[in-house]
């Protein structure tokens, strides 16, 4: 393992970086000195955020996570204008909306390309010159992975393979000096989560009747914070907020009768008018993920 250290001058590669957490990490990390190519599909939010950092240490790609290729060239030109990869954050992610019964299998489709493929070809892209610097990889999954929420299914399931794909790759990978860690977060007040709530009243709802903490939603600057103190330090896991960890022990009673108890008694009643909403909204995604798909 190497050492954990500064960032300042070393080259981080971040997919999803326009908005949310993304775009919070890399403001972080260029106060900090650290050279930035940033990727996204949403074009003109990435470019107001290249605007906002300016100088001549931000580099950013309009990309599709989906396309490997296209991921390919993003590394080549960060290689070529940087000299190299020493750290990656497979960041992009989307969420879907609806029940198994409910929710559309083209969303679905689309949410794992880009939730898992995107992180496959995020890391097979850069993962040659991160070799080459002893770097680190930061895999974004969730307290999703974690435990299951009704509605999110296919979310869960994603965050949950990226958890253990970001385990198999440290395996890898340990021996030629990189680290790799997995970032779990519960509710974040990123656009996705505000998005969410504006689209579904129940998913608001849902939120409530959680138990504490879990109920709880956290800061984009927090987390911001959180990944940062993360990436420096080169942590196996990045939990935001700190008590997520301890769900991490606690993932084998959440999945039984007992630690299932405080969601599945109201999901007889939320779900059905969960769906409902799903139904009267005429799509399975937010209405900004929805927008760019249609381009």
């Amino acid at each position: 393992m190497t050492t954990a250290g500064s960032v300042a001058g070393k080259t981080v590669f971040i997919t999803g970086a326009a908005r949310g957490v993304g775009a919070e990490v890399a403001r972080r990390l260029h106060r900090r000195g650290a050279r930035l190519v940033l990727t996204d599909l949403d074009e003109a939010p990435l470019a107001e955020l290249r605007a906002a950092l300016g100088g001549d240490r931000v580099h950013t790609v309009v990309a599709d996570v989906r396309d490997l290729p296209a991921m390919e060239a993003a590394a080549a030109g960060a290689v070529e204008r940087f000299g190299g990869i020493d750290i990656v954050m497979a960041n992009a992610g989307i969420a879907t909306y609806g029940s198994v019964l409910q929710v559309d299998p083209q969303a679905v489709r689309t949410l794992m390309d880009v939730n898992v493929m995107g992180v496959f070809h995020t890391v097979r892209a850069t993962l040659p010159s991160v070799l080459d610097r002893r770097g680190y990889v930061l895999i974004v999954s969730s307290l999703a992975a974690y435990a299951a929420a009704p509605g999110l299914a296919p979310y869960n399931a994603a965050k949950a393979a990226v958890e253990q794909f970001a385990n198999a790759l440290r395996l890898e990978v340990a021996h030629r000096g990189v680290d790799v860690g997995s970032a779990h977060m519960s509710w974040i007040d990123t656009p996705l989560v505000r998005d969410t709530k504006a689209d579904l009243p129940t998913f608001t709802e849902m939120l409530s009747r959680l138990p504490f903490p879990l109920n709880r939603t956290t800061s984009v600057e927090d987390c911001g914070q959180a990944f940062v103190a993360g990436i420096e330090r080169r942590r196996r896991q990045v939990n935001c907020p700190g008590w997520v960890g301890a769900l991490r022990w606690l993932k084998p009673l959440l999945s039984t009768p007992v630690g299932e108890m405080p969601v599945a008694r109201f999901v007889p009643d939320l779900l059905p008018r969960m769906d409902a909403q799903v139904a009267a909204l005429g799509r399975s995604m937010g209405a900004r993920t929805e927008e760019l798909e249609q381009q």
